[in-house]
C-alpha cells in the first residue's frame, strides 16, 4: 500500500512537467498549406484541431475566412487555372467555392457539387456564371431545378444527369 501510494505521489507531482518544454526548444505552431493555380493563390493555417483560416488572392483582390471546421479546407487547382476550396463545418454542412482568373467565384453547398472521377459535376445554373474558357472544366447536372433559379429547357441538353 505504501508503495502505491508513493506512486500515485509521483505522478500527481511530474504531471505538470508534461506539458513544458526544455529551454530553447520550441513548441510547434499552426500547420499550414499553400497552393499557388495560375494568377490565384491560397493560403491555409490551422490555429486548433478546429479552427482554421485561409486566404484566396487573385486579380480581385484577398479574401480571409476563418472557420471553425471539421475537415478542409482542402485546395485544388483545375486545368492551371481555376481555384476549388471545399471544407465541411463542425455542423456536418460542406462547401464547395471556385475562383477564377477572371476575378469572378461561384459557391455552392456540397451536396449540390458531384465528383466524377477526377471532375466537378455542377449545377447547370452556375454554367451561366462561368465566363466561357473555363466552361469545358466541368461537367453539369440538372437535379437543381428551383422557382428561383429555374433550368432553361435550351440548356438541359449539357446536362450528364
Amino acid at each position: 500500500m505504501r508503495r502505491v501510494g508513493w506512486l500515485l505521489l509521483t505522478a500527481i507531482l511530474a504531471a505538470p512537467a508534461y506539458g513544458q518544454t526544455r529551454s530553447g526548444q520550441t513548441v510547434s505552431g499552426p500547420t499550414a498549406s499553400a497552393l499557388t493555380c495560375g494568377v490565384l493563390q491560397a493560403e491555409s493555417s490551422r490555429a486548433s484541431s478546429t479552427t482554421s483560416q485561409w486566404t484566396v488572392s487573385g486579380p480581385s483582390g484577398k479574401t480571409t475566412e476563418t472557420g471553425v471546421l471539421r475537415s478542409g479546407p482542402r485546395f485544388e487547382c483545375i486545368d492551371g487555372a481555376i481555384l476549388v476550396v471545399e471544407f465541411t463545418s463542425t455542423a456536418g454542412y460542406s462547401f464547395f467555392d471556385a475562383y477564377f482568373p477572371d476575378g469572378t467565384n461561384i459557391g455552392y453547398g456540397r451536396q449540390q457539387i458531384d465528383r466524377r472521377g477526377s471532375r466537378f459535376v455542377l449545377p447547370i445554373q452556375a454554367k451561366a456564371r462561368i465566363a466561357a474558357p473555363f466552361r469545358a472544366a466541368f461537367d453539369y447536372h440538372c437535379r437543381l431545378n428551383m422557382p428561383a433559379d429555374p433550368i432553361q429547357p435550351a440548356t438541359r441538353a449539357d446536362c450528364i444527369f
